[in-house]
């Protein structure tokens, strides 16, 4: 499998740290509203990344946090006149209502940033001792000129940077240049504080993340992913505050998505095109979104539109139908003695699969992975509508194929409901009334059951019923 680099700006053979096993940390949400489209993104593309990994075989470790201590977290308490944590966990309950819904699968560990403070303090700690770090009259900050490396991620140089800051970021702040960034915060009014050797105050935002994959994961990680806005300041303060503390390579890999545009401009509340999954989920299904999604390459933008987010639907819509006629046909066929024959199913299934995984280990291109999986539901469809002696343990096999490749996008298809027995004896009266040739009457019980939200339709195989 080849994975694109943002350290080295090209698609590298993914080799882990230990052989057969994994160890990913994903920058979580900044828990004070719900998420956004924008949000979606990086936690439907690393949860994928994740369920290939182990569809490939490794054991992967996946931890992303929860960002619950922050001036946006401290603000919107502060203005709904609640505390941090009584803000913060409301929305990471939240959180997880619609994280199931899109199924992004927990994370073996999704700490929370204020449960990591005595780590937070260590680590400063060691900065503070081993000369990267230094005490100001607010807090505690990091100095980048005694990182060399400080901009090997983003492309920036420090020069550049304070040349660019100018006087603006030392307003306010009691740092040495421009371009250092704080890990503490001496206590404001009206803010949260814990306890720490240069007096009460709270973590600054970089420092949180690097702490906890420490914690979880160690010193060195297989990957680290998250939106491209992070790459700078984010993750490269997060390169510098760990490698300076530890003396080794953070991350070997580092993996961002692209950005979200809507309907071609960039999403933002105060241009009025902002969505939160939350708004959506009200009229589109979570799968419709995180199909939608996948439809594009993790780290190409994505054009957001109403339009795009409806021919999501009809594509969805036309792999769960091919599910259900498919299984439709299996249910039919037990049990029936007939002479069946082979379609070259199970040769095509072989094909879906190589496709797949050809598109998928090429920087997990989910894109194409799609269009692997369209070619094989034509496939099945084909052999389900135009051939009716298809034979069902070739189809079974092929559905499993295809269950199990949409399984590992984290696709899920919905369970078909339990047809009422008063519509199945509809169903039936409708075709006994088309043997007797009294198609008045069977268009009559046809009605009838369009009434009642049901549809049915004549196959080879006999009446199918769905709810419409």
């Amino acid at each position: 499998m080849k994975i694109y680099n943002t350290m080295t700006r090209q698609k590298e053979e993914f080799v882990p740290v230990e052989a057969g096993k994994v160890k990913i940390y994903v920058c979580g949400p900044t828990v004070y509203d719900y998420f956004h489209l924008g949000n979606a993104r990086p936690f439907i593309t690393f949860d994928t990344l994740r369920r290939y990994l182990e569809y490939k075989g490794y054991k992967v470790t996946f931890v992303q946090n929860f960002t619950d201590i922050d001036d946006k977290v401290i603000n919107r308490a502060n203005l709904q006149h609640v505390s941090t944590k009584d803000l913060s966990e409301h929305y990471i309950r939240e959180y997880y209502i619609d994280a199931d819904g899109l199924n992004v699968e927990r994370a073996d560990f999704q700490p929370r940033a204020t449960d990591t403070i005595p780590e937070i303090i260590k680590m400063i700690q060691t900065l503070i001792d081993k000369g990267y770090a230094y005490v100001s009259d607010d807090g505690v900050y990091f100095s980048t000129h005694k990182f060399p490396e400080y901009g090997k991620l983003s492309g920036y140089n420090v020069e550049d940077l304070e040349e660019g800051a100018g006087n603006r970021a030392l307003n306010g702040e009691s740092k040495q240049h421009p371009s250092d960034f704080a890990l503490w915060k001496r206590k404001k009014e009206g803010e949260p504080y814990w306890e720490s050797p240069w007096g009460e105050g709270r973590p600054g935002w970089h420092i949180e993340c690097s702490a906890m994959a420490f914690k979880y994961l160690g010193e060195t990680i297989d990957i680290h992913g998250g939106g491209q806005d992070l790459v700078f300041p984010h993750h490269e303060n997060e390169i510098a505050q760990s490698e300076a503390c530890s003396g080794h390579v953070f991350a070997k890999y580092w993996m961002h998505n692209g950005f979200i545009n809507i309907d071609n401009a960039k999403m933002a509340k105060s241009k009025g095109n902002f969505f939160t999954v939350r708004d959506l989920a009200k009229h589109y299904d979570y799968m419709v979104i995180r199909f939608f999604m996948l439809n594009c390459q993790y780290r190409s933008p994505i054009n957001f539109s109403r339009d795009l987010l409806n021919a999501a639907q009809t594509g969805w819509e036309r792999i769960v139908t091919c599910i259900e006629n498919a299984r439709f046909y299996l249910d039919q066929a037990t049990g029936q003695e007939a002479v069946y024959k082979k379609s070259g199913l199970a040769d095509k299934s072989q094909a879906a699969v190589r496709a797949f995984e050809t598109a998928m280990d090429d920087d997990l291109n989910t894109a194409d992975a799609m269009a692997a999986i369209f070619d094989f539901v034509r496939d099945i469809n084909t052999a389900v509508v135009e051939e009716d002696d298809q034979d069902p343990e070739e189809l079974r096999q092929a559905l499993a194929t295809l269950l199990k490749l949409l399984d590992v996008l984290g696709l899920k298809i919905p369970q078909s409901g339990a047809i009422p027995e008063e519509i199945t004896a509809l169903v039936r009266e409708r075709s006994e009334a088309k043997v007797q040739h009294n198609y008045q009457l069977a268009d009559d019980i046809r009605t009838k059951i369009e009434a009642a939200g049901y549809q049915v339709e004549d196959t080879p195989q006999g009446p199918k019923v769905s709810a419409k």
